[in-house]
Formats: structure tokens, sequence, C-alpha cells
């Protein structure tokens, strides 16, 4: 009837004799795994297998959909289809007792032994109608994690939903929570081309699934309503991103999202997807029309008293000694900020932050940059800054670069360089000073687009990390500012980086060794293990762009079209190519701006389908000038020199070789062409003209 393993009690009381629902042989995989591996292991495992499953399983990252809710030590907490136990861990470590319901005794094993030193857990193994009987009416929480959208398969009723949420009501406590995380069935992402997350299907949930199945996802006025029809009448509404499973953060209705923060949208960790728009402009636009919860990919729904926590950030895909969280709440009725170390080791970089803030504050005394305070614990857990009402220099210089008021926009940027310069000399640099950490103190009634009012406006540092104790060039600091300005939207790729190094007064070298410094700084910050979009990138799972396709079959047989192929391993293909859209900014004038996915080995770009000569004015990867020379290009033409190649075929093309530059977990190729077209006998004279490759 029962079993331990480790500390944790397994029961089988109702247990009905086999599992009637498995994943196959990846649970005999998963449970080989934490047998053989501890938990610090995990991540290395997952990297080395690269499969959806033991990601989805086992990664730490789906801890933060409960870790950001307070608990106190002797909470009672009921989790309703624990699974493999992706929040078991958390939820044992903030509360005082766990108990555990699921149907297979696979997974249960899977989360016992990967929670074996948990002497505060206890799993029910069977069905749930069985069990729920037994259940006291004391829990101080209870969790539906991705469990609520099989209400139907719980509870079997008319009314499934309603009667689940009645049923569990009359377990809690007086003054307990229950919550619920689940996607939205119309979330942006399905809109924009990713599958539904349990049927694999495209559009099922926006089609209000025509196509039947025993799953429901909701938006969030069909939550109310069943919340109302359960005489539930407390309750708040939270939005993780990018979903509920690997959320980095999670907004209420009190701070949601900026235009400009949602910009990690590439979530087919599972599963192909198409890519019908930027999720990132849609995002913007949503936000600005206050549409956000309407779109919002998942939902947290806390029932019962309020939660004082309005948001929360999570940097935990780091290397352990930084991983931190971010939290914006109410502490003895006021609003602040702190920042949680997530590990013990990370407990050692709050204590720097702290000495940051007096540093930062010494060297900017007397200057027109002010730095928030900061209070620390004395244990280290967390570092507190007061909460500061403002706009972002980020959302200023985003007004004045969509209008193009350059004017505005330059003087905006000197003035930051001068407020940011001031004690350059010290041993002491803020290396995170982009402009999304600058608070700007408008006054009431001043708009952003008055760029006069802004320089007149206090200016405060509000995250200053990434404080160093050595004296940093002031222009290197304001040129990585813009190069991650630049880098988060595609809007921003109309500022000129080579222009604003130039009016930094850098050379092209030193604007190529700060972007170096920040492929390294990344890597310092994840440590040895790999960020989670390189994780996706090694799945394998590919992001498609339909629109892209189209070209193929509109009937323009066009010699002024330019085709890309990438080869990932298994040659070039027409599926895996695509038209370049708007490609020629003129008769004979390319310009090519590309993502470039960390699988492709060789990229192959023809520039036309006709007799040419092609001359490449500017190679550039990640921001870094590449050499034009045999051991990155290829082309089956004849090279002229200096960057020309002439072409005696219809079908020109030049091949890169991306296995030779230095990736990252996000690429882009950047690329200028000045192209002649030639009759067929000029260009075959040209190319038996050159004699060798010179």
């Amino acid at each position: 009837m029962q079993e331990k393993i480790g500390k944790i009690t397994l029961d089988y009381k109702y247990y009905p004799g086999e599992d009637f629902y498995c994943d196959g042989d990846v649970e005999d995989e998963l449970l080989e795994i934490v047998k053989n591996h501890g938990q610090g292991e995990l991540w290395k495992i997952i990297e080395e297998r690269a499969k959806w499953p033991v990601l989805y399983h086992l990664s730490p990252l789906r801890e933060n959909i409960v870790d950001w809710i307070p608990m106190d030590k002797d909470a009672k907490v009921l989790e309703i289809g624990s699974g493999c136990g992706a929040i078991t861990g958390k939820l044992a470590m903030k509360a005082g007792s766990v108990t555990c319901i699921d149907l297979s005794k696979k997974r249960s094993l899977i989360n016992a032994y990967r929670h074996q030193d948990c002497d505060n857990v206890t799993i029910h193994v069977g069905n749930f109608q069985d069990i729920e009987p037994e259940l006291p009416d004391d829990y101080d929480y209870i969790c539906f994690i991705g469990v609520f959208e099989y209400g139907q398969s719980y509870i079997g009723t008319g009314n499934p939903y309603v009667d689940w949420l009645r049923m569990m009501h009359g377990h809690l406590k007086e003054g307990g929570r229950i919550v619920i995380a689940i996607e939205n069935k119309l979330g942006l992402k399905y809109f924009a081309g990713c599958m539904e997350d349990h049927l694999g299907t495209y559009f099922s949930g926006i089609e209000d699934y025509a196509g039947g199945g025993g799953v429901r996802t909701f938006v969030r006025n069909r939550l109310e309503h069943m919340l109302e029809e359960s005489g539930l009448q407390e309750y708040s509404f939270y939005y993780p991103y990018p979903d509920y499973k690997f959320m980095s953060s999670i907004y209420s209705d009190e701070r949601l999202p900026k235009p400009g923060e949602l910009y990690d949208n590439l979530r087919n960790f599972d599963r192909d997807r198409m890519l019908l728009f930027d999720e990132k402009l849609a995002f913007d636009g949503i936000m600005k029309d206050g549409l956000f919860p309407v779109f919002s990919n998942s939902y947290a729904v806390v029932i019962g008293p309020e939660i004082e926590v309005k948001y929360a950030k999570y940097s935990n895909d780091r290397a352990e000694e930084y991983a931190i969280r971010t939290e914006l709440g109410l502490i003895e009725g006021r609003p602040a900020i702190r920042k949680w170390a997530m590990s013990e080791a990370a407990k050692e970089h709050i204590r720097e932050i702290g000495k940051a803030c007096g540093d930062l504050t010494k060297r900017y005394e007397g200057s027109k940059l002010e730095i928030n305070q900061c209070c620390i614990s004395e244990d280290g857990t967390w570092a507190e800054f007061e909460y500061i009402p403002g706009v972002t220099l980020e959302e200023i210089l985003d007004s004045f670069l969509e209008k193009e008021d350059w004017d505005g926009f330059y003087g905006l940027f000197d003035e930051y360089v001068e407020r940011t310069a001031w004690g350059e000399e010290l041993p002491v640099a803020d290396y995170d000073l982009i402009f999304a950490n600058i608070l700007v103190g408008l006054p009431e009634g001043a708009a952003m687009e008055d760029a006069e009012a802004v320089k007149a406006s206090p200016w405060t540092v509000i995250d200053y990390e990434w404080t160093f104790g050595k004296a940093m060039s002031a222009k290197e600091i304001a040129y990585r500012a813009l190069y991650c300005y630049v880098l988060e939207n595609e809007k921003r790729k109309k500022l000129d980086l080579q222009q604003m190094a130039r009016r930094l007064g850098m050379t092209e070298k030193e604007a190529q060794d700060c972007i170096s410094c920040e492929v390294d700084f990344q890597k310092f910050v994840t440590g040895s293990h790999k960020a989670l979009g390189e994780v996706r990138e090694a799945i394998g799972n590919r992001v498609m762009k339909p629109e892209k396709w189209l070209y193929k079959f509109d009937g323009s047989a066009k010699e002024e079209q330019v085709q890309v192929y990438m080869d990932r391993g298994q040659g070039y293909s027409e599926e895996d190519s695509f038209f370049v859209k708007d490609a020629y900014v003129g008769e004979n004038r390319i310009r090519l701006s590309l993502e470039v996915d960390k699988a492709v080995k060789t990229l192959r770009i023809d520039p036309a389908m006709d007799y040419c000569v092609v001359k490449i004015e500017k190679l550039m990867f990640n921001g870094i000038a590449v050499e034009e020379s045999r051991k990155n290009v290829v082309v089956n033409g004849k090279r002229l020199g200096n960057g020309s190649y002439v072409f005696a075929t219809k079908d020109p093309n030049i091949n890169l070789k991306m296995d030779k530059l230095e990736m990252g977990s996000q690429n882009r190729l950047e690329m200028e062409l000045e192209i002649i077209r030639l009759t067929e006998g000029i260009a075959a004279d040209m190319a038996g003209a050159v004699k060798k490759w010179f």
C-alpha cells in the first residue's frame, strides 16, 4: 500500500494496478536520469540529451511559476496532477507539507527519486475521484499547474470545471488560496503560428476546439464566469510571460508590461512552428491599446486573498552564483522592489549590489545622475530598493526614434553620455548602464517627447547589478547600451550603429572590440551551461516563415529576386529556402539583414536570376566585419578583386561558411551588394578573362 523512496512516501491505496497514460520510452529515460543524477546535474543532462520531454519535465525553470508565491514555512499544500515533479521540489522548499496526487505510478516514481531528500512530501498514486473524498479541508494552497484544462477527464460531469472548483474550495482552510496556471486559448503565440500545446495542431483554441478533444483552455472572461458560477468572488489574475511553463516574468493588472519588454517569443521547444508576424511588435501595439490581458499567452489565477507581489522577473537561467528574482510588491504597505538570491551561491552577488550602491553614489556625487539607494538583508538573501515612478530613458528614446526626430534623439543621447561619463577615471563602473535602467522623473503634465523637459528632469539609475571595481571608458559603456538597444527591437534597426560609434569618437576596431566584450560578458553571466534559447536550438525544431514561401508561388518570376538557402548539415533544399522581400533597395543595390540560427553550417545567397557582376560592399555578422576571403566566402563565379565577382550563369550564388564564425544564441547577418546585370556573352568573356582567384 505504501513505498518509501528516500524520505518520500508513495501511497498506492487507490492505484488501479496499471498506468493509463504514458509518454513511452522517454519516461524510462527520465527515471534513469533521476535515479543516477542529483538536482545539480540536471541542467547538464538537459543540454546533452537535447530532447523536449527531458527539458519539460526536469528543467528547474519550471519552478518559477510557483516560486514567486509567498508561503509560510508551515503552509499545507495540495498539488493536483504532480506528474514528474516539475514544481514539487519548490513547493516542498517553501511549505511545511506537500500532498501530491497523480494517476501515473511511473511519473510518481520519477517525482519521488528526484526529490527523495524531501521529508515533507507524500504522493498519492491513483484516480483523483477515488482519493478526493479522503482529503482534509485545511489546505493553505491547492495548485492546478497545467491541470485545470483536463477537467473533463478528472471530473466527467456536465459542468466539470465549475464542479471541480466548488469541490476543491471545500478543501481549503479559511483564507486559503487556489492557484491555477493555464494557457490562454487566444494567446498571441497561437495567432503567430505556434501549435496548440496539448493537441499539436494549428489554431485549435482560436477555432474553439472545433475538432473536439478532451482538453480545453479558456480566455480570461470565460474563467471569470466559471469562478463566479462557482461562488468564488475573490481572485486575482496574473500573466506569466512568455508562458507559464518556462516563465521568465509575471505581470499583474497593477503592473502590466510596457512596450519594449516582451521580446523573448520563440517558444517552440516541443514542435516546429510558423512565424506569421513579429510577436514583439504585435505585443507593443496590443499594450498601447490596453489589450494585453486578452492576448497574454498564459494565465495564473490566484483564488482567495490578494497576494502582495505585483510583478516578478527571473534571471535564473544564469550561472548559479548570479541567479536572482526581482519583485515589485507591497512591503509594509508601501511599494518597493526586491532582488532575491535564488541560491546560497547568489547571496554574495546580492551583497555586491549593496557595495555597488555605495561606490556608484560616491562616483556620481555632484553629477546629474542619481543612484537609487538600496539596503541589504543581514544574511544576503535580498536587496531592497525604493520604488520610483517615472519613464525609462529607453521609452523616451523610442518615441524620438519612431518619429525620426534625429535632433531630439541625438541630443538626449549626448545628454546620457555626459551624465554617465561623470567620474569615469574612478575605479568603479556600471557596465549595464543601458537606457532601460535609467528612470526619468518627468514632472506631471510634461510629455516625454519634450526633449528639454527630459533634460531638466532627474535621472535615476534603478538597476546597477553589474558594477565592477575598475575604471571603464564611458564611450564603451555607451556603445554597449546602443548595441543592446538596437538588438532588442527590429524597429530600432533604423539607427546606424556605425554613425553612433563615430559620434562617440570610436574607431571601427573599438566598436568591434566592444561587441566582442559583450559576447564574453554573456558567457560570463550564463557560466558553463547553455541559455534556454541555445537549448531550444539544440532540440532543433524549426521556425518557418510562410510569408517568404509565397514568393515561390506568386507567379512573378522576376529576375530581381534574392533567394536564401540554409544548410543545417543536410545540404541545401528548396524546402529550406526563402525569398527576401524588398531586398532590392534600388535597381543596382541589395540590402539584407538575416537572422541565422546556430544550426546553420553554410548560408547561400542567390542575388539574382541572371548573369551579373556583384560587389560585396558590406558583410557583417553580429556587428563584426567578416573578412571577404575563400575561408569565409565561396561563389560559383570568378573573383575580379576587391569583393567583386562575375557570374556567367543565371543561377549565381554566394556561399558563406557560417561554421567558421562565432555563433551566439541570437545571430544576425548584414550584407550590402552592388549588382549589375550582364548579357550572357559579356559575362562569359569577363569570366574567361579571369585566370585565377587572387
